[in-house]
This record gives structure tokens, sequence and C-alpha cells, in this order.
């Protein structure tokens, strides 16, 4: 099967209209490999926190699932994966569905069973890749990766719940998170991740889902250095490639969101930005909202409940020098109780999806 045509994806594009929407990791969970194995997987938190984003006015959700639970309980997982999918139905909103990630922010290899409490004061402290660096720098490990891409495209490639297919999320991300709070970097993996996202999409093509195929560049500039190009990296163009639908991250103040925007429409696609919103970084909701709107441009802003993730509080390298800056949110836009950080921002959701 090949990649779809233009015309394909513009078909797509109109049966979906508008997809606005959240990456999705519910309150209770510190990484997605808690938020779906048995033990921890918990339906009425994630009931009660879909029912708070379709009040909002949300249609669509991204959330990973974790290799490592699939290894070890593959029909467990499929049934708590249908059980979120009629969760989602319930509440009218359309699932994004990504089964690998390279951000494994805590250092770890994923690992089963009770995950370690959230680092005080740190973001993401506990982020768990899938399938982990571990099997995606060890190349004979890579059938069972197939056999995991196939089982779970195979199995929901007609089902009409799940609107498109992101098969890895930032390939190639190698930084880590210390406990200080300072960055380090894994230089090796690289090589391996771009391989490997080249062969989830043959394994998936071969499948010929219903639902597109995408993988979202994500190499950009940062509060840190706006200097560094967009989407140039060579994994980026590569997924920019292969995919039917065009998406990407924008964690960027609007001047740069306007260039990042202009990069990717040269596809001549339909666009959709997997993660955006970062209120120290520039990414806000009421500058950059209006604009997906008006240009049907799908959003995923990052996060939806501040919880155990610990989004709320800014990237790391972001220091920290004043109690008002402490205070304001980075990404998340509902309290544990469902009350917004900022009123004015659900607000304009609403307006935008036309929720009364």
């Amino acid at each position: 099967m090949q990649k779809w045509s233009v015309e394909k994806a513009w078909e797509w594009q109109k049966k979906q209209g508008w997809l606005r929407g959240f990456n999705y990791l519910p309150r209770t969970a510190v990484n997605w490999t808690e938020m779906w194995q048995a033990d921890t997987f918990n339906a009425q938190v994630i009931d009660q926190e879909l029912a708070w984003a379709h009040e909002v006015g949300y249609n669509t959700l991204r959330t990973n699932l974790p290799f490592i639970v699939w290894q070890a309980d593959r029909d467990g997982l499929h049934s708590r994966i249908e059980t979120f999918l009629s969760l989602c139905a319930k509440h009218q909103i359309k699932v994004m569905l990504t089964p690998m990630d390279d951000c494994g922010f805590s250092g770890d290899h994923p690992y089963l069973g009770e995950q370690k409490a959230p680092v005080p004061d740190l973001h993401n402290s506990q982020a768990a890749a899938s399938p982990g660096r571990n099997i995606v720098m060890d190349t004979s490990k890579w059938g069972e990766v197939e056999c995991y891409i196939r089982d779970i495209i195979g199995t929901y490639k007609d089902d009409a719940r799940i609107v498109i297919w992101d098969l890895y999320n930032e390939p190639t991300n190698r930084m880590i998170f210390t406990v200080d709070g300072e960055l380090a970097y894994d230089l090796e993996m690289e090589t391996f991740s771009h391989a490997l996202m080249e062969k989830a999409f043959e394994w998936a093509r071969d499948i010929n889902p219903s639902q597109p195929l995408t993988v979202g560049a994500w190499h950009a500039p940062s509060v840190l250095d706006r200097t560094l190009p967009i989407y140039e990296h060579p994994t980026d163009q590569r997924a920019l490639e292969l995919s039917d639908i065009i998406t990407f991250h924008a964690y960027l103040p609007l001047d740069l969101f306007h260039k990042a925007l202009e990069i990717v429409g040269r596809y001549e696609r339909p666009m959709m930005c997997t993660e955006w919103l970062a209120r120290h970084a520039e990414s806000l909701m009421h500058e950059q909202l209006p604009v997906f709107k008006e240009h049907t441009i799908g959003c995923y802003q990052w996060g939806l409940v501040k919880g155990k993730t610990q989004t709320h509080l800014p990237w790391p390298e972001i220091k920290r020098n004043d109690p008002d800056f402490c205070r304001r949110w980075f990404h998340d836009l509902l309290d544990d109780d469902g009350k917004p950080y900022d009123e004015n921002e659900v607000q304009l959701i609403k307006t935008l999806a036309e929720v009364e």
C-alpha cells in the first residue's frame, strides 16, 4: 500500500472538520505504563475527565500505548483499549493512537509494576518510552516490535473511533532530565530511531488501515535558542515525506509559529499540530488557537488535567526565578477537580468550538 494521494487526504479532512483536542494522560498516571497496565488502569477517572473535555468543546485526543504492557498482557491491553475507546465515543471524542515514543525522560528503561513517584518539582519526571532505548538500539528485537505494530493497527484498522495513527512520537528524542533538573543527551540512538520509524511505516502500510498514517516533525527552536532551524532534521524531513497527513509539534511564540505553519504548509496536505501550548515558552492559547480554527488545522495541546506528570511545571531548562513565574502553569488546562486554570482559555475554546 502506498502513501495516500493528496486528494484522498483532503477527502479525509473534509469528513473530519476541525479537530481540536489534547494529549491525554489521566491525573492518576505518571506515565503511559501506569495508565494502561491492569492494576492502575482507572476507567472511572478517565470517564470523568473525558466528560470535562467534552464540556469544554474538545472532539479528539492523542494518547500513547506502551509496548511493554502489550508484551506482558496482550489480551488485557486490548480489553482496556476497548474500554477506553468506548469511553471516548461516549463523550464524542475521536482518538489518535501513538504506539511508539522515544521520550523516556526518566532515564529508565520501561518497566512493569508500581511506577516511581514523581520527582518533586520536576516536569514529566517519570516519562517512559515505548518500546524503549534498550529495544530501539537492538535490531534483533525489532521482530517483536513488528508484531506489536501489526497487532495493534491490524485490530483497529477499520475502527471509526480511531481517527489517525501517529506511529512514533518524537523519534530520535534522546533527552533525559536528571534529578537535579539538568539535561543529558543520549547521542547513540538517532540512527536506530530513524530506521525504526521507516520500518513502522512499512509495517503499517502493509496492513492498509482505513485511517491515515503520520509521524510528526518536532525539531524546532526553543525559548533557549530561537535560531534553531524548523523541521530540518533528517528524521523530520523523512517523516513529512512518508506521512498521509502532515503533523508537527510547535511549542513556539507567535512569530515562529507562523513560520512553522508556512514550512509544513508547503506539502499542501491537511495539517495537525500534535503538541503545542507552553505558556512560559510563549505558546499561548489566545494567540494560536484562533489560527488553528481559521485554517482548519487540527490541534492537540499538551495536557488536559493537572496530575502526576507535573506538566503544569515548566521544562527544567526554563529557570524559575520568582513566585509569579512559578505559579504560572506551563501545560494543562484543568485542575484535578475539573476547574479551569484560566477561565478565559476555556471560554475561548468553547467559543471557537461553538459550544453553548
